[in-house]
């Protein structure tokens, strides 16, 4: 294994580090959210810019040889919105006693609460080496910027239990994922169920395809045309349920441009109609991940059969072990997908807020736990434990 060198820069855009040196680090892993080309979706569009709230300040560490050897997708943050893991209660409690919680550091693929990697190290350097520079480059420009804390959210459950060995405080929460246990059909995975789920959801889906045509869109078959409605469905979806919503119409036509391939776009109408729903999927090397979904007409069962179903069935088309279907939803549960574990990890420079935090956090991870297991044991479909 290679080493690195002690020297951690600091970078105002991505674009500083280049495609070629950042994807050397995170393509190995699969994942579209930390590819050189979303993030520079998120800052050329300006969804993930200073102005946003959402100030780039990527870290890169190099070898020996002066070749980029990890990088660290970061952000000094002026506020808590898009990232999925509530601190706001901390940074209330903070400010109310007289700290100053913002700006703050956050490590992240922005707006996407999706696990992935985060300190993000190329695979022929040593792993200890790569993490270690970075989260202490990281530590050392919170300090240089006044920054209250550090947050690491949606790591990978190794590098969760990597930080926590290292003193950063641990916290977990659940989503509700669907796992590829060999099925080779949609009709595979119903027969794991329950007689009555499998009834429910046959019956979901013929009301929900009733007099639709139903389209899976990638790669080259993806227009503006199509990104133009599904636009018209996040901005709707987003209103709704969180004011403002965090994307512009630029980022999906980038991400149409450098990520089609990358792209599964599920999109309904009548047909000869307007299209009246879509979902947006991302395809990585493990996971199909269901990211936005919205609509114009109320159509009974289309979200579960849009954002639900079809994931499913291209997940098992795809080979994909499992499919992430976004935050929050017990819901899911009956269709599926079941409690798992998300992580993130957090430094907090006060002691006196860093202290009661980190109670705090101890005894969240035992309810979690614990809230995970009564609803697998009690409301899984699944005819025998998965």
């Amino acid at each position: 294994m290679t080493g690195v060198k002690a020297e951690v820069r600091v970078h105002r855009r991505i674009a500083e580090i280049g495609r070629d040196a950042w994807d050397a680090c995170a393509a190995p892993h699969g994942d579209p959210f930390v590819s050189f080309d979303f993030l520079t979706a998120l800052e050329e569009s300006g969804c993930a810019v200073e102005r946003t709230g959402w100030a780039p300040h990527h870290l890169s560490v190099e070898d020996e040889a002066g070749r980029v050897a990890a990088v660290m997708p970061l952000y000094l943050k002026s506020h808590s919105q898009g990232e999925y893991v509530f601190d706001h209660s901390w940074a209330d409690a903070y400010e109310r006693a007289g700290g100053r919680y913002y700006p703050k550091l956050q490590c992240s693929a922005p707006f996407s609460p999706v696990t992935g990697p985060r300190l993000i190290v190329r695979p022929d350097i040593d792993v200890d080496d790569g993490r270690s520079a970075l989260l202490g480059g990281a530590l050392t420009l919170c300090d240089r910027l006044n920054a209250s804390s550090l947050h690491v959210t949606f790591p990978t459950a190794d590098e969760w239990t990597w930080m926590g060995q290292r003193g950063m405080l641990r916290r977990q929460d659940q989503q509700y994922h669907w796992f590829n246990r060999g099925y080779a059909t949609f009709e595979d995975f119903l027969t794991s169920l329950s007689s009555n789920r499998r009834k429910t959801i046959r019956r979901e889906r013929r009301d929900a395809q009733a007099g639709l045509e139903i389209v899976a869109l990638t790669g080259e078959a993806l227009t503006e045309e199509h990104w133009d409605a599904f636009f018209g469905f996040y901005m709707d979806t987003g209103g709704r349920k969180w004011g403002r919503p965090y994307l512009n119409r630029a980022f999906y036509s980038l991400l149409g441009q450098r990520m089609a391939d990358k792209v599964l776009l599920i999109l309904a109408r009548r047909p000869g109609g307007p299209w009246i729903a879509g979902a947006l999927n991302l395809i990585g090397g493990d996971c199909l991940y269901g990211r936005h979904w919205g609509c114009t007409e109320d159509v009974p069962f289309l979200h579960f059969e849009l954002c639900y179903y079809q994931a499913i069935e291209h997940g098992i088309r795809l080979g994909l072990p499992r499919v992430e279907a976004g935050a929050q939803g017990q819901h899911k549960i009956a269709r599926g997908y079941l409690p798992s574990p998300v992580y993130s990890a957090h430094w907090i420079a006060d002691p006196a807020l860093r202290e009661p935090v980190a109670r705090y956090l101890e005894r969240e991870r035992e309810a979690v736990d614990a809230e995970m297991a009564v609803l697998t044991e009690e409301f899984s479909p699944f005819r025998q434990a998965p």
